[in-house]
């Protein structure tokens, strides 16, 4: 069960982001601002969340034992899951959750 002030919270984000648009009143809401083949689960989940990152060790603010800009090997690993990832949610859009109808 989700809150509505923290509904409201990813809402304002999405609407902030261009990926909906709010009506304000009493016959207000909420709509898609874009086509669901244009809307991205990674644009969706980096709006909420923020950039994804596998691991925190990637950011380059957190501190580690590495020398000079030289990154680790598990520091590589990350990096490429990360990009997997990234790419694998780019790929999907929301046209593709709706259910085909039947003729």
């Amino acid at each position: 069960c989700v809150s509505l002030r923290f509904s409201l919270k990813i809402l304002r984000k999405l609407v902030t982001q261009g990926i909906i648009k709010s009506y304000k009143g009493t016959l207000g809401g909420y709509e898609l601002a874009k086509k669901p083949s244009e809307i991205t689960l990674k644009e969706v989940i980096e709006t909420i969340e923020g950039p994804y990152s596998f691991n925190r060790c990637l950011d380059e603010n957190y501190y580690c034992n590495r020398v000079g800009n030289e990154i680790c090997e598990f520091q590589k690993v990350f990096k490429e899951i990360t990009e997997d990832v990234l790419n694998k949610l780019d790929k999907y859009n929301f046209e593709m959750f709706i259910p085909k109808t039947r003729d």
